[in-house]
């Protein structure tokens, strides 16, 4: 008998690895991230396969820094306890701004939104929040440091699109997310990303 089990629970490490064995990435620093797969390293990008995730979200007004913060505070405070709950959330990793250009249908939108690594998630006081779920899917990424301006997503974002038209990848061409890692006050390390999602 224990010669017929070692084989299969050999089989079933290697082709079913446990899902609580995924360690977050060191630009994470010690705090919970959304789970991915890297399924190809390119020049310049990775190709990552995310699960699903939950996340808070508002809506602001544009990519300027002022902007960006008065989104981020309300979305800090919300996991201070500022919730139907009084429930305070433990803040995780990344914040990530998302942009979807005009097209001929609408306007500019731009939003920003905090990762929630517990899927039960308090109702928010404030109505402007919103709780979101992304699902599962196929993310284009690219990386770079320092302190992360407007204008370097916005170049990042092009510079990555360059590069996955170079590579054939079919793309959301009018949406980017631009994922920051690191506290304001952090001022070496610093890890940022922009992502574009496969279609």
């Amino acid at each position: 008998m224990a010669r017929t089990v070692a084989p299969f629970l050999l089989v079933v490490l290697i082709f079913f690895p446990c899902a609580g064995c995924w360690e977050a990435p060191w630009f994470c620093h010690g705090r919970e991230c959304p789970m991915y797969t890297v399924v190809h390293e390119y020049e310049g990008f990775e190709e990552r396969i995310y699960d699903t995730s939950h996340w808070i979200t508002t809506d602001i007004a544009s990519t300027d820094r002022d902007d960006i913060s008065e989104g981020f505070w309300k979305l800090y405070y919300f996991n201070q306890g500022e919730n139907k709950e009084q429930r305070e959330i433990p803040m995780t990793r990344p914040v990530v701004v998302s942009v979807k250009e005009a097209d001929s249908i609408g306007e500019r939108q731009v939003s920003i939104s905090v990762f929630q690594s517990d899927t039960n998630i308090p109702d928010p006081n404030d109505e402007t929040i919103r709780k979101t779920v992304i699902p599962g899917s196929t993310v284009y990424v690219r990386s770079f440091g320092g302190i992360a301006s407007d204008a370097d997503a916005l170049d990042n974002a092009q510079r990555l699109k360059a590069d996955l038209k170079a590579a054939g990848k079919q793309f959301d061409e009018n949406k980017f997310d631009a994922a920051g890692y690191d506290a304001p006050w952090d001022l070496i390390n610093r890890h940022n990303e922009v992502w574009i999602h496969a279609l």
